[in-house]
């Protein structure tokens, strides 16, 4: 449970309160459109309004979560003109993001990736939705990390925020029977220290699907 007193326990639980809902949004494990009260929220965590209402407000900030004019809160419905800007954002800061690390790509990098994409793996078999995307964005993040631009990994993980519903309702549509073909070439590009090769598996692999949701 959080705690509710009301002084110096407050910032840490709506912290807690932020980063659950983060994880959840992010993952896929709310559906887009999705409504949210925060009565609802803080009854769930267990904390008073304050707490759940400062939650909402920096998820709202970073386009987690949308608040409509009447005062209505909920996930992202996302346009297809909007699909197809985060989608560029991703082709763009991602493959930057993995040209930079390749330089500082080691065999336990790679064998860390190759692990994470057997998890990949077992999550399209198990056709678990939540567990393929949370899999899939650590096998990114996890890459991205060696480069070394933290700056540009909070922005991409700010995309990857505001797809997060709409990344579950694409995954429903792929009705994936195996893991992504491109993550098998981000490794082989990073073995052979291949940027071009690098660049141009990234890029297909963050915009491919996309494509499905626009089409």
């Amino acid at each position: 449970m959080l705690s509710t007193r009301p002084t110096d326990s407050q910032p840490a639980a709506h912290d807690q309160v932020y980063r659950a809902l983060r994880s959840r949004i992010m993952h896929g494990e709310m559906a887009p459109g999705q409504a949210l009260t925060l009565r609802g929220i803080g009854k769930e965590f267990d904390v008073s309004m304050t707490p759940a209402r400062e939650a909402v407000r920096r998820l709202v900030a970073e386009g987690a979560l949308f608040l409509s004019s009447s005062g209505r809160v909920s996930t992202p419905e996302l346009t297809n003109d909007r699909i197809e800007e985060l989608a560029a954002l991703r082709a763009l800061l991602e493959v930057e993001l993995a040209s930079r690390a390749l330089p500082r790509a080691h065999m336990a990098l790679i064998d860390r990736l190759q692990s994470i994409n057997m998890t990949v793996a077992e999550m399209v078999t198990k056709r678990d939705a939540v567990g393929y995307i949370r899999s899939n964005l650590e096998f990114h993040r996890t890459l991205y990390l060696r480069a070394q631009a933290p700056a540009m990994l909070a922005i991409v993980e700010t995309v990857w925020l505001q797809m997060g519903p709409t990344m579950r309702a694409l995954y429903g549509r792929l009705r994936r029977t195996e893991p992504p073909h491109y993550h098998k070439l981000i490794i082989a590009a990073l073995k052979a220290g291949d940027e071009p090769g690098l660049r141009l598996a990234v890029r297909s692999d963050v915009t491919q699907g996309l494509r499905m949701l626009v089409s």
